[in-house]
Formats: structure tokens, C-alpha cells, sequence
């Protein structure tokens, strides 16, 4: 906490009034990084018409995220308070969230009920974190650009193939 508040410019009684303690603060920059991952994503899902290029968009728009906001990523996904419940808790609206955001997509798009447009939706939100993941501890390799049209194509690939629902 005194590091923190030497960064921010405060004092640490400034810094305590605001968070009690270092979970509150952790929780604060979870809220905040969860927010702005959401909104990406969110504005993603709503760029374009056409499915195909939302896929892109909405991967592009996680890669971005991570590649941009590497330690806001790592603190939303690979933080050692994981196990917190109120940490878990948030990590898992996140998590329903992001699916919900995709399954509305995919149920309209695909003519899927919600159950089956859920279950896509929540293995495309996976599909996005574990190759994010990885790519972020090997971005060296693959440029972040060439990444996220990898996994794009990999997705729509997959989920082309059910017909565009007719509503």
C-alpha cells in the first residue's frame, strides 16, 4: 500500500480512506478493468451487420484488449486472489457476461434456441481467453493482428456453419 500511494502522489491515510484495505483496492481495478473489457467487447458485437466481420471484430477487439491492457488483463484472469470468493465472484460475472454478449449474437444469427447459442457463446468466450493467453506470453511471434485473424477464421469456420436465422 505505501508503493501504491507513493505512485498515485497520496498519502496512505488518503489511500485508506478510499480502500480499506488491499482486496477493496484490488476489487476496484478488477470493476474497472472488467468494465472497459466489457464495453470493447460490447461495441464489437455492435459494429457491424454482417456476422462474419463481428467475429472479427469482436476477437480483434479481445486481442486488442489484452495486448493493449496486458497486466488489467493478467490482473482480471491470472491473479493469485482468484480464489477469493468476492474476486470469483466477479470473475465469474465477467465470464457470463462476455457469453450473454455473444449469445444474443449467435442465437439471432444462427437461428439456435438460447440454450444451444449459450453453450457456442461460452466455448467462443474461451476459445478468445486461452488463445489471448497464449498469444500474450508469445506475442513475439505472432503479430497481434495476425493472431486474432487466426482465431477469427478459426471461429467463424466453426460457427458459419449454422444458417442465418430468418427473423
Amino acid at each position: 500500500m505505501d508503493e501504491i500511494a507513493e505512485r498515485a502522489g497520496v498519502s496512505k491515510p488518503v489511500l485508506y480512506q478510499h480502500f480499506p484495505g488491499k482486496l477493496e483496492l484490488y476489487l476496484a481495478l478488477l470493476d474497472e478493468s472488467v468494465d472497459t473489457l466489457m464495453e470493447s467487447l460490447r461495441d464489437a458485437l455492435a459494429s457491424n451487420a454482417d456476422p462474419k466481420q463481428r467475429v472479427a471484430a469482436t476477437f480483434g477487439a479481445y486481442f486488442e484488449y489484452v495486448g493493449e491492457k496486458g497486466q488489467a488483463y493478467r490482473l482480471i484472469f491470472e491473479s493469485d486472489l482468484s480464489n477469493e470468493p468476492a474476486v470469483r465472484d466477479r470473475l465469474d460475472q465477467v465470464q457470463r457476461g462476455c457469453a450473454e454478449m455473444v449469445s444474443k449474437a449467435v442465437r439471432e444469427d444462427a437461428g439456435l434456441s438460447s440454450d444451444e447459442a449459450h453453450l457456442l457463446s461460452v466455448g467462443l468466450v474461451g476459445m478468445a481467453q486461452v488463445t489471448a493467453r497464449y498469444w500474450l506470453s508469445t506475442r513475439d511471434h505472432i503479430p497481434r493482428e495476425a493472431a486474432e485473424q487466426l482465431v477469427a477464421r478459426l471461429a467463424w469456420r466453426g460457427i458459419s456453419g449454422w444458417p442465418r436465422s430468418e427473423h
